[in-house]
């Protein structure tokens, strides 16, 4: 093969390799947070050098040991994308260290080259106005008088002013003091160059946008939860003042119990920010909760539990019993002049939750069934919230027999831990 198409082919394949390494980075959690940090303190700076000299410091060991793979040494591009994504400092000493392989082998023109490349970067990063500046860099950009496109102008000149500076070093002294490559198409390689610092920065901001959308998304969800549950408290708030100003007349005592009551639930209420919360948990906000409606039914009001030892540190959504409970009693029992019973069972099913609560009062009419879920805020709100933290991996279903009373059964995922997208 002629030397020139070599060398083309060399410069193909350094294209190649600077695309897979970017990919394969954004693969790993770790790496991609530390890539896609936009402020660091300086032992986070010192760490991003070290990880980021090691990744092209490998490179530049490869071709120094192989003498063949020349399309592996990315030395210079990774020094500029170090200190771009780093600043000055993190650009120095990656650019320094990545040199060290090409020191050993007697390069030494490579870590004054490659350390001063490095805080070419910082500079950019210096002068963008905006880091959005940054990560939208290409080289085809508008050639509007815009603070963007004068930024755009000064990187695209970096990139091209770094190598013409190791081709002019390369030609004076030499392939044994400095690492360069040579192509019968000199044009070539600065447009390599120049790809091979834009490559990367395309995927990395690609990953960065899908984690903007995700902890957008993650935020949405978080609103969405937020204002369900505030929907929640201050309706059971409601119907509790309610009690209680019925009792201040008639039984003083007793709206004195209940308002101390309702202050140790909201205080619980105020202490909680987690969307899940143990089963234990659950029950033990249930017996405050039926703690005040007792006060009001007295003796006709029955609460039993039949729960699975197991099922208590199971996770579940918080508040999700509650106001279902407050939906027996308002619109099973309350108007029952004997007053009734709720059930409430808990079993662990090949790792699901199963729940039922099930009351022996008036029941729903037939007619009322179809739109249930759409209207009230007990029902349509904890449906809702589930449909938000489980999607379609989750189950609630309403069986009612007018004049026998009403089961809600719920079956949801077994979880162990708090989800933290969601917490």
């Amino acid at each position: 093969m002629p030397i020139a198409e070599a060398s083309l082919v060399t410069l193909l394949v350094k294209l190649g390799v600077v695309a897979s390494l970017a990919s394969i980075l954004t693969r790993f959690s770790g790496a991609k947070r530390m890539l896609l940090r936009e402020q660091r303190t300086l032992n986070q700076r010192l760490r991003f050098a070290l990880w980021f000299a090691a990744i092209f410091g490998a490179g530049v060991l490869t071709r120094v040991a192989t003498v063949s793979y020349l399309a592996v040494d990315l030395g210079l591009e990774g020094s500029l994308l170090a200190g771009i994504l780093g600043g000055y400092f993190t650009g120095l000493i990656s650019g320094a260290l990545i040199a060290i392989p090409a020191m050993v082998k007697g390069e030494f023109l490579s870590m004054p080259l490659l350390a001063a490349v490095g805080v070419m970067g910082g500079l950019l990063r210096d002068i963008a106005s905006d880091t959005e500046d940054i990560w939208s860099f290409s080289p085809l950009f508008h050639l509007n008088l815009s603070r963007r496109t004068l930024f755009h102008g000064f990187f695209l000149a970096a990139i091209v002013s770094a190598e013409f500076l190791r081709q002019v070093l390369g030609n004076i002294f030499g392939h044994d003091r400095i690492f360069y490559l040579k192509s019968g198409w000199t044009p070539a390689v600065y447009i390599t160059t120049l790809f091979a610092v834009v490559l990367p920065l395309k995927i990395w901001n690609s990953a960065r946008n899908e984690s903007k959308l995700e902890e957008q998304q993650r935020l949405l969800m978080q609103a969405r939860l937020d204002a369900l549950s505030s929907q929640i408290n201050p309706h059971f708030l409601f119907n509790t003042l309610n009690s209680v100003s019925s009792l201040i007349r008639t039984n003083p005592q007793q709206a004195r119990v209940v308002v101390y009551q309702l202050s140790n639930i909201l205080r619980r209420l105020l202490r909680k920010h987690d969307n899940f919360s143990t089963l234990r948990d659950e029950l033990s906000f249930i017996d405050d909760y039926l703690s005040i409606e007792v006060v009001r039914f007295g003796d006709k009001l029955a609460f039993r539990k039949d729960v699975e030892p197991a099922t208590l540190d199971m996770q579940l959504p918080s508040m999700l019993l509650q106001p279902l409970i407050e939906n027996c009693i308002k619109h099973g029992l309350a108007s029952k002049v004997e007053g009734g019973s709720i059930t409430l069972r808990a079993r662990r099913v090949e790792e699901r939750l199963h729940l039922l609560i099930a009351d022996d009062g008036v029941g729903i009419p037939e007619a009322e069934m179809a739109t249930l879920f759409d209207r009230g805020i007990g029902v349509s709100n904890v449906n809702e919230r589930l449909k938000v933290l489980f999607g379609a991996d989750y189950r609630l279903w309403i069986d009612s027999k007018p004049g026998q009373g009403t089961r809600i059964e719920i079956e949801v995922p077994e979880l162990q831990t708090r989800l933290a997208a969601v917490s």
